[in-house]
């Protein structure tokens, strides 16, 4: 399990972009690094990103400190090479790490990961397809082509800040017990409401945000047949 790229977004402007300014950082290139990687602090008022010199343009829905981070595997990309029947360059997914040899998708809330020497990552959240996105790609129907595959890739948070670099290694030194995979949130963000209660089983690797979602959602439907948390 290794790093293939490391890449960064610039601010560019886009029609597409539900970011004030019309700009987006969603089209990032490799860069050779080592890029250095911290906790960029809140959604609205840190840094946007967790590395050093990389955009994020649409704080309401992107960036801080549960989402520092966003990984995608490069197994997963080759996949929708061939089902899109075009190139996807590392980065092209808006991801600052494009992985190789590491599940992303079946990544566990609150798994952490040692990257390169020293930087230590927890994974905390998953990624929701929108507009930007599909208009970068300039697929028709994306969002809802992305949806329904489910491979969602994975947010990061950063435990311990380091630089990162092209070819680092990727170890596994945590994996809780719990069924919270990236997927499995997204599932239940997106097609499946259902599943929000049990989403509270990540317990403090949730964001805010999510496990306020799933607790309304939980004491909403308690007693009307739908799974309890924990349950």
């Amino acid at each position: 399990m290794h790093l293939l790229s490391v890449n960064l977004g610039r601010a560019t402007a886009v029609d597409c972009s539900d970011a004030e300014g019309g700009m987006t950082g969603i089209g990032k290139r490799p860069v050779p690094g080592p890029v250095r990687v911290s906790a960029p602090g809140p959604k609205a008022t840190g840094r946007g990103s967790g590395l050093a010199g990389d955009a994020v343009c649409d704080r309401r829905h992107h960036g801080g400190d549960h989402q520092a981070v966003y990984a995608y595997a490069r197994e997963d990309l080759d996949w929708w090479e061939a089902e899109l029947g075009r190139a996807l360059p590392p980065g092209l997914f808006g991801e600052n790490l494009t992985t190789t040899g590491v599940d992303l998708s079946g990544a566990v809330l609150g798994e952490r990961w040692r990257v390169g020497p020293e930087l230590v990552l927890e994974v905390s959240s998953t990624r929701i397809p929108c507009r930007t996105f599909q208009g970068v790609l300039g697929e028709p129907g994306w969002v809802r082509r992305f949806t329904r595959e489910c491979r969602p890739g994975a947010y990061l948070r950063v435990v311990r800040e380091g630089p990162v670099s092209p070819g680092d290694r990727i170890e596994i030194t945590h994996r809780p017990e719990h069924e919270v995979t990236s997927a499995f949130l997204f599932r239940a963000w997106t097609t499946d409401r259902t599943l929000l209660p049990r989403v509270l089983a990540a317990g403090e690797a949730l964001a805010p945000d999510v496990r306020e979602t799933a607790l309304a959602y939980a004491r909403k439907h308690a007693g009307h047949g739908t799974v309890t948390p924990g349950g």
